[in-house]
C-alpha cells in the first residue's frame, strides 16, 4: 500500500486567484431568524443542484459567518438567484453589519423564508444535511418550492468581479 504524498502549502491568495477563474452564479441565502423573527441573509457563490429524486441543492457557508449561524438555527432557507441588475444587492449582502433588507422587497416562500422580489429565480428549502468541510459547512437542502422569472439574465462572478451573460 502506497502512502499519499506530503500535502503542499497553498496560500489563501493563490487558492482564491486560481479558483476565481471558475465562473459562478450569485445567490443570496435568506431565512427568518427564529429568535428575532427578522429576515437574515448572506451572499453565496457556492451553489449547485445535487439530486432530482429527492430534489436536493447545496450551498457552502463560512463557519464564522454571523448570518450563517442565524440561518442554521432556522433550519429552513431560500436560495435567491440574482439577475444581472442585482449587483448592488449582492454587494450589500456580502457586507458584514449592513442593513441587508433595507428597502428590499420580499415575500415569504413555502418555508416562510424571504423570496427576494428582484431575484431571477428562487429555491425554498429545509435543511436535509450539514457536512463540515474545513472552514465551511456544506449545507444540503431539500427543495420545498421554487420559481423563476421568464426574462432577465444571470449575474455572474469571475476573478473577483461581476459580469453579465446574455443568451
Amino acid at each position: 500500500m502506497s502512502s499519499l504524498p506530503e500535502q503542499p502549502e497553498i496560500s489563501s491568495a493563490e487558492y482564491r486567484r486560481v479558483l476565481g477563474h471558475f465562473l459562478t452564479g450569485v445567490t443570496i441565502i435568506t431565512a427568518i431568524d427564529p429568535d428575532s423573527s427578522e429576515p437574515v441573509g448572506l451572499a453565496a457563490s457556492s451553489f449547485t443542484s445535487v439530486s432530482m429524486d429527492p430534489p436536493l441543492v447545496l450551498f457552502c457557508a463560512g463557519k464564522t459567518s454571523a448570518s450563517w449561524t442565524r440561518i442554521q438555527v432556522a433550519k429552513r432557507f431560500c436560495i435567491n438567484v440574482l439577475g444581472d441588475a442585482n449587483e448592488t444587492i449582492s454587494r450589500t449582502f456580502a457586507t458584514k453589519g449592513a442593513d441587508k433588507f433595507a428597502g428590499l422587497g420580499w415575500t415569504p416562500g413555502p418555508s416562510g423564508s424571504p423570496v427576494l422580489g428582484d431575484a431571477l429565480a428562487w429555491i425554498d428549502c429545509q435543511v436535509h444535511e450539514e457536512v463540515e468541510a474545513g472552514d465551511h459547512v456544506v449545507v444540503i437542502g431539500r427543495v420545498l418550492g421554487l420559481g423563476a422569472k421568464d426574462s432577465g439574465g444571470p449575474l455572474g462572478y469571475y476573478r473577483g468581479g461581476y459580469g453579465r451573460f446574455t443568451v
